[in-house]
């Protein structure tokens, strides 16, 4: 039997938490960040059926919950990769929560979360040249292989 063999997208611009595969894009102000799941968080998770985010105003640690997803067999906590506020929840989610699945660094964020202090989220973080070997074997450990990203 094959490892099933996936080709996945990690923009290594984004800050990782790969044990909870969310990521950060830190926004042009320094002071805020948006958040997400990862591609291959989706991948192993099953399309998503629901997303309800936090509330605008809520504290949250890095590692903590920034909303709650159902599967189709599941309902899942989905944590948040950096500590801080949550500022601004993805108003498309309600009508289609399956922009996640769909555009996970895109359309598809989760919220958007002022900062209460990076510097200390980041030696968690995964970012840049390492994220693609991260992410690799995070997928190994889950039974799933990545496709080396494709040539530019």
């Amino acid at each position: 039997m094959s490892t099933p063999l996936l080709r996945l997208n990690h923009p290594p611009e984004l800050y990782y938490l790969i044990e909870h595969q969310v990521w950060a894009r830190l926004q042009a102000d320094g002071a805020s960040a948006t958040v997400g799941i990862t591609a291959l968080g989706l991948a192993l998770s099953g399309e998503i059926y629901m997303c309800r985010p936090k509330r605008v105003g809520t504290e949250l640690a890095q590692g903590a919950t920034v909303a709650v997803v159902e599967l189709s067999k599941s309902i899942v906590a989905v944590k948040t990769a950096v500590s801080g506020t949550i500022i601004e929840i993805n108003p498309r989610l309600d009508e289609r929560p399956r922009l996640v699945d769909q555009d996970p660094y895109g359309a598809g964020w989760i919220a958007r979360l002022r900062l209460s202090n990076f510097a200390a989220d980041v030696p968690q973080l995964v970012h840049g040249d390492a994220v693609a070997a991260a992410m690799a074997r995070h997928a190994h450990s889950n039974g799933v292989e990545l496709a080396p990203p494709a040539a530019s």
